[in-house]
């Protein structure tokens, strides 16, 4: 069975898996895609850089590396976009043009009209009193505009023009306030707070989601209510700020775990709710959108988990990485950046139905090697609601270009996060990122492309044309309970609840179709698991009708401490599936060896890890590529 590539992205047939009956895919669509306007680049950062030959009407320069920018979603209106920029080489004060300068929040025009200053673009936060924005928080990422048009999401803060649209003219630094948002977590509800990182807003403009390491490495997901507090007495900072609360903690309320260990057998719990990283929510809010823990072994996928009734469907399962996600406000569409078009995992994840076993251990490896460094791979995917599936795995959004450097589908132009749907589902806008070294040149065998993009600059925001589709109207959005009822109620002063850890030992799995897998897990005390290895051995193993497995795979992990996502991974495989495919997954003599660090992303290897299906050969990535 080889993969293909094409418009609609598709391979394989009964792959979506447990032969569950699917809508019929639909047919690929026309999109054209134009770039977006944004302030001319400055050609350094030195004070005054940014002079009026470069911007006649003064309005600000950024800068040519991406440094702080992003882009974000639509306002209501459809017409713009909303982004993070950094503002450079603006004169000193009290030259007026010296408020252009640092991370500013910016609308940019969607539809070729200018602003009635005659610029493309609107800077929302340049200009505004001290007074109105006492303790502006410096996380400033993921900006998101509320469906109501007159707030945004700001990082960790929220910017209001005080019931004007962003839009309108009379949106001035005079009328916007810059609150902070606060999370109490301590039982008075002094000090700082938590720490919240890549916030989401709700559909309902009330509520959100994020995620927060712990401070041993592991991540969870929380969910609670934005309350306006004027006047607050206790935490920081004491000015007026939005402070989250009915907060909960995304977990399984029930304790179940996505693999369980009971009477020396392992099950495999695909209904169990472990929201890893929070990506946002369905168009109608009904759903949380997450990464999760992978149902086959080393495929990164993008799960939902109802936000009542704790149901939980797989959006994506293309052995390849997805993540930043956005539903259309009509809840029947997403896209998702992903590195599918790029083949950039199936060297580990092409082999399907493989249980996700050695992820116990090796879940790092999958998660970090999708990227080199601030090469990225993504390439925004347009997909119906009902997610992957048969032979249906999406439709690029850029595929129309013809690849030259450049063009909208230049694979040096990298996705980020995060993408977005116009509110009618007529448009998409996504953004990207040129690689630039130490992902290419000097040591890096890849050498490093020249920007087409304005000034040399090395970021983009891209706008995708649904031409052949009409304006739907948004979904009716959910009335969010007051706390999730599946998952943990999280109070001030509260700690994250234990979860559960497999134990050490030997064990059966048995396969849902037929077969058995025989499992070692080894303890190790210094990793998150408290497991340290993983052994199988796959006797006539399937779970989905016509994939059985055979063979053996071994899989350990070292932590190099002090640093908790720096892994040492040694890994054995000899598997061979037949059936539908035929297929192996093999390590050279001496086995695989890779060291890799999940924020960094470094691939420095040993040996290879080679998947082969139908004919087609999968390699590894070289090292630093």
């Amino acid at each position: 069975m080889a993969y293909r590539f094409c418009t609609l992205l598709a391979f394989g047939t009964a792959a979506f898996g447990l032969n569950a009956v699917q809508p019929r895919p639909p047919k690929p669509e026309a999109i054209n895609v134009v770039e977006l306007p944004l302030p001319p680049v400055a050609p350094s950062s030195d004070e005054g850089a940014c002079t009026a030959t470069i911007n006649p009407r003064r309005t600000g320069c950024i800068g040519i590396s991406v440094g702080n920018f992003q882009a974000g979603d639509f306002t209501p209106d459809g017409k713009h976009v909303i982004a993070n920029v950094e503002f450079v080489g603006a004169p000193a004060a009290p030259d007026p043009a010296s408020i252009y300068t640092g991370s500013h929040l910016i609308l940019i025009k969607a539809d070729g009209a200018k602003f009635s200053n005659g610029d493309p673009w609107k800077c929302l936060s340049c200009g505004v009193p001290a007074q109105n924005a006492i303790s502006l928080d410096a996380v400033r990422d993921y900006p998101h505009v509320f469906r109501s048009g007159t707030k945004a999401l700001w990082g960790h803060n929220i910017l209001d023009c005080g019931g004007v649209d962003l839009t309108s003219d009379r949106c001035t630094p005079n009328r916007t306030s810059i609150y902070p948002i606060h999370w109490p977590t301590t039982a008075d509800g002094s000090g700082a707070g938590g720490v919240p990182r890549e916030m989401r807003l709700h559909p309902d403009d009330v509520h959100m989601g994020w995620s927060s390491f712990t401070n041993y490495g592991g991540q969870f997901a929380y969910f609670g209510r934005l309350q306006f507090n004027p006047n607050p007495t206790v935490g920081l900072p004491l000015a007026p700020r939005y402070d989250l609360v009915n907060v909960s903690v995304l977990v399984d309320g029930s304790g179940k775990a996505p693999i369980s260990a009971s009477g020396g057998e392992l099950h495999i719990n695909r209904d169990a709710i472990m929201v890893g990283e929070l990506r946002g929510f369905s168009g109608a809010g009904d759903e949380i959108l997450y990464i999760g823990p992978s149902w086959e072994s080393s495929n990164i996928d993008l799960f939902a988990v109802h936000v009542v009734t704790g149901a939980v469907r797989r959006l994506t399962s293309h052995p390849d990485y997805a993540d930043p996600i956005a539903f259309s406000h009509d809840n029947q569409w997403f896209v998702t950046m992903d590195t599918r078009v790029s083949e950039r995992q199936m060297w580990m994840a092409a082999m399907r139905w493989v249980p996700p076993l050695v992820d116990i251990v090796a879940v790092t490896v999958a998660s970090s090697t999708r990227n080199n460094r601030d090469r990225r791979f993504f390439q925004p995917i347009l997909i119906d609601r009902d997610g992957d599936r048969g032979d249906y795995y999406g439709q690029q959004v850029n595929a129309g270009g013809d690849g030259s450097p450049g063009s909208v589908n230049d694979p040096n132009w990298n996705g980020r996060a995060d993408p977005a749907f116009s509110p009618d589902g007529t448009k998409i806008t996504y953004w990207q990122a040129l690689v630039v070294s130490p992902a290419c040149g000097g040591e890096n065998p890849l050498p490093c492309p020249v920007s087409s993009a304005q000034g040399g600059r090395s970021y983009r925001v891209m706008l995708a044309r649904l031409t052949g589709r009409k304006a739907k109207q948004p979904a009716k959005v959910l009335k969010v309970p007051e706390y999730i009822p599946w998952a943990v109620p999280f109070p001030p002063g509260a700690t994250v609840p234990s979860q559960y850890k497999l134990p050490a030992g030997d064990y059966i799995l048995r396969g849902s179709v037929s077969g058995t897998a025989n499992v070692t897990l080894t303890a190790d005390p210094t990793t998150f698991s408290g497991i340290g290895g993983v052994a199988v051995v796959y006797n006539n193993y399937s779970d989905q009708a016509g994939y059985v497995l055979n063979g053996h795979e071994q899989v350990s992990v070292k932590i190099l401490l002090p640093n908790v996502w720096d892994n040492l991974i040694d890994w054995n495989s000899d598997l061979k599936e037949t059936g539908v495919v035929n297929a192996t997954k093999r390590t050279s003599a001496g086995d695989f060896h890779l060291q890799i660090n999940a924020v960094t992303n470094i691939f420095n290897a040993n040996g290879t890890l080679t998947t082969t299906v139908d004919g087609v050969e999968y390699n590894q990535p070289a090292n630093g590529t």
